[in-house]
């Protein structure tokens, strides 16, 4: 009588409830307005987000030396200096005068035209400085010397650019495919917590090691979502290089980590480097603007000549007048200016002293490195890799049918996973490697 009872009461409540609830929408639809729209749920279309755009890395290159502001910044000394040379080839303007003397301006009564004309003095003249020593062309080839030293410099700044959005994008890459380990070692666990959580309500283990296997569930979970942040952090990272307005927020990179075996030869990147290397360029240009400066301050050394022709009225007689002046070369002869730009010159040339060896050392580095990581990447492809897969599938196979204990389990779960981050970092730190080799050679194209 006591359990019928308590069933009855069960299903008062229920259909007191539904009851209630058939009220309150009945009040709700008598309050709306007529006409009201009633509320729908969303369609599909508009639950779902919008889809990602997938960025590779040539498009990643492309946009960073597109809309990098930096790089953007750099490219507007090439202008500053082009309008350089415009002031630069610019002619000295001719100077105009004029002047009027002995005009009765505290005698006004004697002003008349009679006076003006026999009294009065007028004189109008015209000047001009003519330059000596070819300064105006020693000015513009110094001014194309500078522009064409700051274009190397910013095609410099462009190939860091390159090197920074390829590199950063490679870290992408990395955190994307740690993302994707990290579920599926969480996947492949729940499967094994689930056959446990079977075996542990058979009796065939104990209720501690099916508490040390949901443990370890919680640390591959864990290790997800420490990837997922890392992801969003390159990502983050890499459209500050590429720019923000360049690449929506709901992006993802496109692209795999991959092993691309090249050859390579050392003496030949040296060679592709000298003649590539913008930086190196700029050194060499460097040289020649030095000398350009060197040119022109020998050309200002040379004093200019001054001309004017004057016409003059005076006493009623008009008159015309010639003259020059020029400075005489006595003191000034410019001697500081030229000692400067010279021991300029002996700077420039040891600074390309200095790039050239900074460009086959980065060479020597850069192939270096990329031998290392090459025999790495290649020790795991030759067995190491599959050994770490077998021994997990073997050691999960046999505990799931009580053939191997917990520990030696777990120990080859962990094993399996350090193993496969480990190659994903091979693997990233290889093609880090290619691209420190391109940046070191100054271009993409590898022999």
């Amino acid at each position: 009588m006591t359990m019928e009872f308590q069933r009855k009461r069960i299903a008062i409540r229920a259909i007191f409830a539904a009851t209630l609830t058939l009220l309150a929408a009945a009040v709700v639809a008598a309050q709306a307005p007529p006409g009201a729209p009633q509320s729908q749920a969303p369609s599909p279309a508009q639950a779902t987000p919008p889809p990602e755009a997938h960025l590779s890395l040539d498009r990643a290159i492309e946009l960073a030396l597109q809309h990098n502001h930096s790089l953007l910044a750099a490219r507007a000394t090439i202008d500053e200096n082009r309008a350089a040379e415009v002031t630069a080839k610019l002619r000295p303007n001719p100077v105009l005068s004029w002047d009027a003397q002995f005009l009765p301006f505290f005698s006004p009564s004697a002003f008349s035209v009679d006076y003006l004309k026999n009294n009065a003095q007028f004189d109008i003249g015209l000047s001009y400085l003519i330059e000596r020593g070819k300064k105006r062309q020693r000015r513009l080839d110094a001014a194309r010397d500078q522009t064409a030293e700051t274009a190397a410099t910013v095609s410099d700044n462009e190939r860091t650019v390159t090197a920074n959005a390829a590199q950063q994008f490679i870290q992408a890459l990395q955190a994307k495919a740690n993302v994707e380990l990290a579920q599926m070692d969480l996947d492949s666990f729940q499967n094994s917590v689930q056959i446990s959580q079977a075996r542990y309500n058979a009796g065939d283990i104990s209720e501690g090691d099916l508490l040390k296997i949901k443990l370890q569930l919680l640390q591959f979970q864990m290790d997800l979502s420490s990837a997922r942040l890392a992801k969003l952090q390159a990502l983050a990272a890499l459209r500050a290089l590429l720019g923000f307005e360049s690449v929506p927020e709901n992006y993802d990179v496109d692209g795999e980590l991959t092993y691309q075996p090249i050859q390579l030869n050392v003496d030949d990147l040296k060679l592709l480097a000298m003649r590539n290397r913008p930086d190196y360029r700029a050194a060499q240009l460097g040289v020649a603007a030095a000398q350009s400066q060197v040119t022109l301050a020998q050309a200002n050394g040379k004093h200019d000549l001054t001309v004017a022709a004057d016409y003059s009225h005076l006493g009623g007689v008009n008159t015309g007048s010639a003259f020059f002046n020029i400075a005489l070369p006595i003191f000034d002869r410019n001697q500081g200016e030229i000692a400067r730009t010279r021991f300029a010159v002996t700077q420039a040339q040891e600074t390309q002293s200095v790039f050239s060896e900074t460009v086959l050392t980065d060479v020597t580095d850069a192939y270096q490195n990329f031998r290392t990581n090459d025999e790495v990447v290649k020790l795991y492809n030759s067995g190491y890799l599959q050994q770490a897969q077998d021994s997990r599938d073997i050691s999960e196979y046999a505990y799931q049918r009580g053939s191997a204990s917990l520990l030696d389990y777990l120990d080859a779960e962990r094993s399996y996973r350090a193993a496969q981050l480990a190659y994903r970092q091979a693997l990233a730190s290889y093609m880090l490697a290619v691209e420190q080799v391109r940046q070191a050679v100054g271009t993409r194209s590898l022999p």
